[in-house]
């Protein structure tokens, strides 16, 4: 596998958009766990919802990086994105067990989110294997940058779950090192990458912020009212963390943002 030098290595995703939450972390909800946080009915719902993203998200890049599996050059490369795939899949089912686990069904949590989810990899289908990689990099990675934000302030069962199922499957180093190579090889695919990482940055946060504001508890969680919610102020400084990780990311597989 081709990897990046180690001053150009892939930013690892565990919670680089910085150290939001970290106050709330010591009191409030993030200081409970499930039972004691779940009396509160509106949290319980706004959990729910959560979970209920996030499995459906999980799904569909189990279903995604199948798919693009059949674009892969080679059989080492289509192997690779096989076992991610099954990674992914693991990631779903851990939420989908415990969204039953609290009595919810599964299905019913994740069919708010899939018109919306389904419309987002409708618009950003990749035309070749280099799009395919950049899409599960900077994707997925927008993503897990905002659900790490908002896992600050949950309870710390979820929480834990919730960070769990955004750990890195090995594609950040993997898609970089793959990305770097191609524009040795070939400098002109350098700025068609680049204009298909900035649709993609403009398209996660457009159904992002679509999915929040058909969800009430959801909206609720991210500005206050239901646990230690985000402030207005820090709405936007979430934005800008994010935005930050993404220029990061950017820089690490040759692009500009």
């Amino acid at each position: 596998m081709d990897t990046p030098p180690a001053d150009e290595a892939a930013p690892q995703d565990t919670g680089e958009t910085g150290d939001a939450g970290d106050t709330a972390a010591a009191s409030g909800v993030a200081a409970e766990d499930w039972a004691q946080a779940a009396a509160d009915p509106q949290y319980r719902a706004a959990v729910v919802d959560l979970l209920g993203a996030l499995a459906y998200g999980e799904l569909a890049a189990f279903e995604r990086l199948a798919e693009d599996a059949k674009l892969a050059p080679g059989v080492e490369d289509k192997a690779e994105l096989a076992a991610m795939a099954a990674a992914e899949f693991h990631h779903f089912e851990r939420l989908r067990d415990r969204l039953a686990e609290i009595d919810e069904d599964p299905a019913r949590a994740m069919e708010p989110f899939a018109a919306a989810l389904n419309e987002f990899h409708r618009q950003t289908a990749p035309s070749d294997w280099l799009e395919g990689l950049v899409k599960a990099y900077v994707g997925d990675s927008i993503a897990s940058d905002f659900y790490r934000e908002v896992a600050a302030r949950l309870d710390s069962d979820t929480r834990g779950l919730v960070l769990s199922v955004l750990d890195d499957t090995g594609h950040a180093t993997f898609a970089v090192g793959k990305v770097r190579s191609a524009i040795e090889a070939d400098p002109r695919v350098g700025g068609r990458l680049a204009l298909w990482a900035r649709r993609l940055m403009g398209e996660a946060l457009s159904q992002a912020q679509r999915v929040v504001a058909e969800r009430d508890a959801l909206s609720m969680m991210l500005v206050g009212g239901v646990a230690d919610g985000f402030d207005l102020a820090e709405v936007g400084r979430m934005f800008s963390r994010i935005t930050e990780a993404h220029t990061k990311r950017m820089a690490a597989l040759g692009l500009s943002a």
